[in-house]
């Protein structure tokens, strides 16, 4: 029987995060994992050091101004989430990194040697599919591990 020491949960505070999520937990208590979770924030853009155009501020923010601001947020939400989420359960770590979602859910999975990568699908599709591709199907071609992806119900 295959067994899961180390389960990734990637979510981005989406309904279809959380419902994937719930699922996580649920394995990783059933097996005795280790879990964790993952939030990228995805690059705002690669120019980073330049100034957004903003006339009507005194102040021109930066690009790494906003990106800051983006991961204060995001350690709060996280920070909020694991302790609403796991309640009484403690064998965890939270991360959050700043890159392309796919690569960086890939390259968490290598770091921490992950059994089990656990995300959800957002289900895009047509034009948006094509240009913003499909971030379950990038991490299933690329992982190093067993991939769950987990649709709305």
């Amino acid at each position: 029987m295959k067994t899961f020491t180390t389960i990734l949960a990637a979510i981005d505070f989406s309904e279809n995060s959380d419902y994937a999520f719930d699922l996580a937990v649920t394995i990783a208590t059933a097996f005795n994992s280790r879990l964790v979770v993952l939030h990228v924030i995805d690059n705002l853009v690669y120019t980073r050091g330049f100034y957004m155009p903003f006339p009507y501020l005194d102040d021109y923010p930066s690009i790494n101004q906003l990106e800051k601001e983006l991961e204060e947020s995001a350690k709060t939400m996280m920070t909020r989430f694991c302790e609403s989420r796991l309640a009484g359960f403690s064998n965890y770590t939270s991360s959050i990194e700043t890159g392309t979602p796919f690569r960086e859910i890939i390259s968490m999975a290598n770091k921490t040697a992950a059994s089990l990568i656990v995300l959800g699908t957002h289900g895009r599709s047509g034009l948006d599919r094509l240009v913003f591709g499909s971030t379950a199907e990038r991490v299933v071609r690329g992982a190093p591990c067993s991939v769950l992806t987990v649709p709305l119900p």
